[in-house]
């Protein structure tokens, strides 16, 4: 089994730069693969590997500057979720584009998963889903507020448009792992709202700690690996990955008329050209002879 562990830490790193290379050669040695973020604000990723390899490397990230108290996410898998080890360097961990955003600043009441039914169905609070679209279309909490945007940086003009549907409301938000909601509930402070809440831990905290009769998730989480999506008790869920538009699919989704391979599924068929599905098809046929050579390739998912 492989350990996979998904974290982030909101810090000042003066020079990231100087952190990237120790980084990527440690995770090398030890046979890690995965991907890592750094920035000026912090480090964000998920890396998967042999239990020892992944011990030492979240020792390295612990005694970076102001890291000591890193929190992470563990869970395991059966085939490697990754295909190579990327550290790279960023503007933001997660991208808002907001710079006056600090986590660190404050942040929202956090609130443990086992207390979270409780919160989001007081008839005052307002649960919003801050993930991307793609996202919420495959699971999320019953009676969330679904604000439809493609992107996080798309977050900020939402709740400007639709801040007056939440006048006297307090304000529950989560996401996958907890890093968005870090800064949606820093900004959402900023913007004047007074009680913001947000699930610690995320989803994925959530699915792990509730047990699935007594949660109020509704269908399986998107994650950020070659699982594509898991569900309560973070299993492994059904879906695949389409790898023209990296949206998650289902296993019935392959059999649909616009389905091609590492081209296009029935969600994007009809959003790239001609020109786009000819270089995909020269992708998956050098992904086919190299499957074909031995040689085992995982594509890569979004990034949260």
């Amino acid at each position: 089994m492989y350990r996979i562990a998904a974290l982030y830490h909101f810090t000042r790193f003066d020079d990231p730069a100087t952190i990237q290379g120790p980084l990527q050669a440690l995770c090398e040695v030890e046979r890690i693969s995965g991907s890592l973020l750094l920035a000026r604000e912090g480090i964000n990723g998920t890396i998967a590997g042999p239990q020892a390899g992944i011990a030492k490397v979240l020792a390295h990230i612990r005694a970076l500057p102001g890291c000591a108290d890193l929190e992470w996410k563990d869970s395991e898998s059966a085939e490697q979720p990754f295909r190579r080890m990327k550290v790279r360097l960023k503007k933001e961990i997660v991208t808002m584009g907001k710079p006056d955003v600090d986590p660190r600043a404050r942040v929202g009441h956090y609130v443990e998963p086992i207390e979270w039914n409780a919160l989001i169905e007081s008839p005052d609070v307002a649960v919003i889903d801050t993930r991307n679209d793609y996202e919420v279309a495959i699971g999320t909490f019953e009676g969330a507020v679904d604000p439809q945007t493609p992107t996080f940086r798309d977050f900020p003009a939402w709740w400007e448009t639709n801040k007056h549907r939440f006048h006297n409301k307090r304000i529950a938000m989560f996401c996958t792992g907890g890093i968005r909601c870090e800064k949606s509930t820093n900004y959402l402070l900023g913007q004047g709202v007074e009680e913001v809440y947000h699930l610690k831990g995320g989803i994925l905290k959530y699915l792990e700690e509730v047990p699935e009769d007594q949660s109020t998730w509704r269908g399986e989480c998107f994650v950020f690996d070659g699982r594509v999506s898991v569900g309560h008790g973070l299993r492994t869920g059904p879906h695949r990955l389409c790898h023209a538009c990296r949206r998650p699919i289902l296993p019935e989704d392959m059999r649909h008329p616009d389905y091609e391979e590492g081209v296009a599924c029935h969600l994007c068929a009809q959003q790239t050209s001609e020109a786009d599905k000819a270089r995909f098809r020269e992708r998956q046929k050098q992904i086919a002879l190299a499957e074909a050579r031995g040689e085992r390739h995982i594509k890569i998912v979004h990034e949260e």
